[in-house]
């Protein structure tokens, strides 16, 4: 038995912000619920998690422990280049420079990365 990643669920605190923010970012279509949250869902794709952003009416506070790796359908300095217009920014985590990937935070703070590539078993 084993499980599989089904929904990535994120607290915000101005759930119109983060709709426009998630949906643009990863092209997902939006249902705002009545309880002040909404679902993100993939256009067409019963294989990929959904987003769930439940309203939580507080701001992040501190490094997110857990934070989602994308990777983009073309060159991940454009990806980056496209989000930071949507509404990310950079974030320092500590990184150094060298590694494989790009970090930024949504509007709200969240961390996430950019990969440069998308994962792959190190061959042998």
């Amino acid at each position: 038995m084993s499980v599989q990643v089904a929904q990535w669920t994120i607290d915000v605190k101005d759930l119109d912000l983060m709709i426009r923010f998630w949906s643009e970012a990863l092209g997902y279509e939006a249902e705002k619920g009545d309880d002040g949250s909404a679902k993100l869902f993939p256009p067409g794709r019963e294989d990929l998690p959904t987003v769930w952003l439940q309203g939580s009416g507080t701001p992040k506070k501190g490094k997110n422990r857990i934070h989602p790796d994308m990777v983009a359908d073309g060159p991940w300095e454009k990806e980056v280049e496209r989000l930071i217009g949507l509404g990310a920014r950079p974030a320092d985590v500590g990184q150094n420079g060298d590694e494989g990937f790009f970090v930024l935070a949504d509007p709200e703070g969240n961390e996430f990365c950019v990969l440069h590539h998308a994962p792959r078993r190190p061959a042998g």
